[in-house]
């Protein structure tokens, strides 16, 4: 077993990697956090609205979130393989599919929004809740195909060791989405549409610059810019798996969203605040990941199973011990956190008490992320759809009896420490044998 140690010669290339990749992911979640606080001064009913309409955009977002984790890691392999042109027309072509994948599925959406919706709140959410969720919805399609650019952008320069671009674009657009939101709604007095206009306004600046600096790139090793359904079909292949993990990941916590739905409103509203500060903490986390993406593909690209290992090693360290600062700092601040984002004594009382909870989780989400993002830059992807599949079915299971028995929003969330506990012993489990350890361009 390998010694801990507080120094490694793999410190320096994690940090230049994770530390701009950490701002990166705090502020993408941003966007949403700035819409929970600023429309949880608006009302309760706005709030619970917001919950159900982030659920169904979150959800598309997590299935579709291969074209960042899935250009990640083919792209750095390449760029480990030193077959740069390759790793530039992959790039290329995952704005054309991200294109594609963003205008259909904005379009579907805007047929079937309200079902879904519906479906989500259950028969206990009010008319006026699922009125203000269809708004949101609605609105924030507009920017859905540039949310989907983002994704894919950011894949592209995490492949390519760069992880500071996407931190400025992710800071930019995150401030400008707050300060759009803030003038509309407590200047101009506007509502909970303007929250979600503000939201798009950033995305579409934020996929434009995307769009703009991957193109220049691809021109300059003679890239061509028309579609290539050949690399589309290629890209879509062997995303599947990523498909099929990010779709039973994110159809767990819709789950979890209907189940608290089922509580009532202020359970709801508690749930919306508690998901989006653990999904901040879990990006947060997920920045030594995005480095054990990068990093592991362009070792195994090149060749060296031995230094994929040793660095995966430390970057598991490393999120361990972040986890553990994380959950400290969220115990101790659970009752301001609670209060920053509802006025409502109920939602902030539950609030506080579900925290503590996600707090206790911090430590096992960081050895959970580190693994996880290390087995997806190694392409180790069928693997993880399965064990994802696996912990989803129990997860389920678990939080069905929570429902039936009406046991409240605590122990749905002793549910969720469940599902984070089981995929950590399977990417463990994994991680301690070579079968992910495949060397070579992809």
């Amino acid at each position: 077993m390998r010694k801990l140690s507080l120094r490694s010669e793999h410190d320096s290339e994690i940090a230049r990697l994770a530390i701009p990749a950490l701002g990166t992911l705090v502020a993408e979640p941003l966007y949403v956090l700035s819409d929970t606080a600023v429309v949880g001064r608006i009302g309760t009913t706005e709030l619970a609205g917001l919950a159900l309409a982030s659920t169904v955009l979150l959800t598309f977002h997590a299935i579709l979130i291969f074209l960042a984790y899935g250009t990640t890691g083919t792209v750095s392999r390449f760029i480990g393989a030193n077959q740069d042109r390759q790793a530039a027309e992959l790039s290329w072509q995952s704005f054309w599919l991200a294109g594609a994948l963003g205008i259909s599925t904005a379009l579907v959406l805007a047929f079937t929004g309200p079902f879904f919706l519906g479906l989500l709140g259950g028969s206990e959410t009010s008319q006026e809740v699922l009125d203000a969720a269809w708004l949101y919805l609605r609105i924030s399609l507009w920017g859905f195909p540039f949310m989907l650019f983002m994704l894919a952008g950011g894949g592209v320069f995490h492949g390519r060791q760069n992880t500071v671009t996407p931190l400025v674009i992710a800071i930019t657009s995150a401030i400008a989405n707050l300060v759009i939101e803030v003038v509309l709604i407590f200047g101009l007095g506007y509502g909970l549409g303007a929250s979600a206009f503000a939201t798009v306004i950033a995305q579409v600046g934020a996929g434009a610059a995307y769009i703009v600096l991957t193109r220049r790139w691809a021109t300059s090793l003679g890239v061509g810019m028309a579609p290539n359904w050949n690399q589309m079909r290629k890209l879509l292949k062997t995303s599947k798996a990523l498909v099929i993990r990010t779709t039973m990941l994110r159809g767990s916590f819709t789950y979890a969203t209907a189940v608290a739905a089922s509580v009532g409103v202020a359970a709801l509203a508690a749930h919306q605040v508690t998901m989006q500060v653990w999904g901040t903490l879990a990006l947060a986390l997920d920045a030594v990941a995005i480095a054990g993406q990068s990093l592991t593909g362009r070792y195994l690209g090149a060749g060296f199973p031995e230094k994929a290992k040793a660095a995966s090693q430390r970057m598991v360290e490393i999120d361990v011990g972040v986890g553990l600062v994380a959950g400290l700092g969220l115990f101790l601040a659970r009752d301001p956190i609670a209060g920053l984002f509802s006025t409502d004594p109920e939602v902030v009382s539950a609030t506080a008490s579900v925290l503590v909870i996600a707090a206790i989780q911090q430590p096992i989400a960081g050895y959970l992320f580190a693994l996880d993002g290390v087995l997806i830059g190694a392409g180790d992807l069928d693997y993880l759809a399965k064990t994802v599949s696996l912990a989803a079915v129990i997860f389920i299971a678990i939080a069905y009896a929570v429902q039936r028995s009406g046991l409240g929003l605590n122990w749905l969330w002793v549910a969720i420490g469940v599902f984070i506990t089981v995929r950590s012993v399977a990417v463990g489990l994994r991680f301690r044998t070579s079968a992910w350890q495949t060397t070579g361009a992809p």
